[in-house]
């Protein structure tokens, strides 16, 4: 692939084929592609059993005031006790990997101090895990019809409940899901 064909900053979707559970029906925003491999946060999926009050407790981190309201996300499979932020770019801090004009990733307790403040990114969405792809993975996989590729939108990310974002995401693209074919390579 070249560099105009790696999938930075754009929207992963899990075709209705896809097998492994963990990411059936699952709309992942990629952080970070290129020869070597791909990284990227499930974004509509749920973290059951943990709130963003009980994270901050674990890490030890005291909000000034009543802790807001921050959902956490399961971000995929890989490493799931480690966080990151998805976030606008109005937060961007030393370490923040800047996706995208409007998006950036960070993944150290700062952010977390400033959502608990009040003080973070305007946009947010916080994961726990990853998915991740080694060299040439991700393009078997997209050769394979396991995934359609789509322009992230910010609306989506940031302001559609969990359940509507693959259906909303697979709209935009002109998909009518009734339609699609598991079967890779005819029509």
């Amino acid at each position: 692939m070249t560099s105009s064909t790696f999938l930075d900053g754009k929207l992963l979707l899990a075709m209705p084929s896809m097998t492994d559970p963990r990411f059936e029906r699952s709309v992942i925003y990629m952080c970070s592609h290129d020869a070597s491999g791909a990284m990227g946060l499930v974004i509509n999926q749920a973290f059951s059993g943990l709130s963003f009050e009980s994270l901050l407790e674990q890490l030890d981190i005291e909000a000034p005031g009543d802790v807001p309201d921050v959902p956490v996300h399961s971000g995929g499979p890989v490493e799931p006790g480690r966080g990151f932020v998805l976030h606008s770019a109005d937060f961007v801090q030393e370490t923040t990997l800047v996706v995208s004009e409007t998006l950036a990733l960070s993944a150290t307790v700062d952010i977390l101090q400033a959502l608990a403040a009040g003080k973070g990114p305007r946009y947010h969405l916080l994961a726990l895990g990853y998915a991740g792809w080694s060299a040439g993975q991700l393009e078997q996989e997209i050769q394979a019809n396991a995934w359609l590729t789509s322009e992230a939108d910010d609306e989506i990310i940031f302001n559609t409940e969990l359940e509507q974002k693959w259906p909303r995401a697979m709209a935009m693209l002109g998909v009518n899901i009734s339609m699609l074919s598991s079967d890779a390579g005819h029509a």
